[in-house]
């Protein structure tokens, strides 16, 4: 089996209401569908999300690093020989989720040859994930409403907070939602490195007041001895996220002790990427949480095969609901949230099935 061609289709998917964080926002989902193609017929999927605000990544420029560069590399390979495809394609810097994209594709492949999922080929752990559901920045009074509704209506149990835009609604956010969620839900919140090192200290108190079990990104990393001043006042461990975007940062973030934690996301990593940095954080004894970089469902599919394949990715909540912001999705199967939990599909691959009239509505023009 060899790969033939890899398509890039950008699509976009309105938001039911606009996604605010620390610095920046988006109301529609500007993503990009991947399709290795092979001469055996098979065809791999995969979904790259455009993020400048954070990769410096766009749907064009997305486009353009699949047309110009990692096709070329790729055509003529063996899907299996994912060492050779990897070095192929590790001369280009950056260009995080287009690279990702196509590695899961191509495990996607994989799969769907062997007929066997990915999450099984992967290591098979668990069959199911529990979700957190990220509330995004809004009014604290917003966010008690949405996570109790949500809670009622899917089970969830774990919910992340968005801050870092303004310390006191930050503090009246978590202390609002501990007192209307009890002291069983977990709680852990996201500043997008949005805090200064003091405020970042000053709010330390009220979260441990809460019980906050993580602070993913409190500061920049690049301000390395803010970095520094948050990790030794904090007894909270800190959850890397913008600041471990490959491994060698990851290895970078634990041996500095600025991060205690680590956010994979496959979006930015992919499975092969993602599999180094689960075996570099069990030999250092570092836990993980699954993130989300606001994938669509058939991001999702792909980040709960990787999470439930290993048994130190699938401990804690993966970002498995961030299609619910979304108006509309591509598969022709949606994914729902039952008891706060998603199962993975079991079928061959990753599990990704199109609806290909929904795919012609949404696709977009980049030229």
């Amino acid at each position: 089996m060899k790969i033939t061609a890899i398509e890039a289709i950008p699509f976009n998917i309105p938001l039911t209401t606009p996604t605010v964080f620390a610095h920046a926002g988006i109301d529609s989902a500007e993503h990009v569908l991947i399709r290795v193609h092979t001469d055996d017929g098979v065809v791999g999927q995969a979904e790259a999300p455009a993020r400048p605000f954070t990769y410096g990544e766009s749907q064009e420029s997305i486009v353009k690093a699949i047309n110009a560069w990692f096709a070329p590399a790729m055509v003529g390979l063996d899907p299996l020989r994912r060492e050779v495809y990897r070095d192929r394609m590790s001369w280009l810097v950056h260009n995080h989720t287009a690279r990702g994209a196509v590695d899961m594709a191509v495990w996607d492949v994989i799969g769907q040859a062997l007929g066997q999922p990915c999450h099984l080929l992967l290591g098979g752990y668990t069959e199911s994930m529990a979700v957190a559901h990220i509330l995004f920045a809004r009014s604290p009074e917003g966010m008690v409403e949405e996570a109790l509704e949500l809670r009622e209506r899917c089970g969830f149990n774990t919910f992340k907070v968005k801050v870092g835009k303004d310390v006191g609604t930050d503090i009246r956010a978590v202390r609002g939602l501990r007192a209307a969620l009890g002291a069983d839900v977990e709680l852990y919140v996201d500043a997008n490195k949005g805090w200064s090192a003091d405020d970042a200290i000053r709010v330390l108190p009220v979260m441990r007041e809460v019980g906050v079990t993580m602070l993913e990104e409190p500061t920049p990393a690049f301000e390395p001895l803010a970095r520094r001043r948050v990790a030794a006042a904090s007894e909270i461990p800190i959850l890397g996220d913008e600041s471990v975007t490959r491994l060698g940062e990851v290895a970078r973030e634990i041996l500095d002790n600025h991060s205690q934690l680590i956010s994979i996301k496959v979006a930015r990593t992919g499975f092969t990427e993602s599999e180094r940095i689960v075996g570099l954080c069990e030999g250092l004894g570092v836990g993980m949480a699954m993130g989300s970089q606001m994938d669509g469902m058939v991001g999702t599919l792909a980040t709960l095969a990787f999470g439930a394949a290993f048994r130190s990715t699938s401990l804690r909540a993966g970002e498995l609901d961030y299609f619910m912001q979304l108006t509309d999705d591509l598969l022709t199967e949606p994914l729902v949230v039952t008891d706060g939990q998603l199962r993975v599909p079991g079928k061959p691959g990753i599990g990704i099935e199109i609806d290909e009239a929904k795919l012609a509505h949404y696709r977009i023009d980049t030229d």
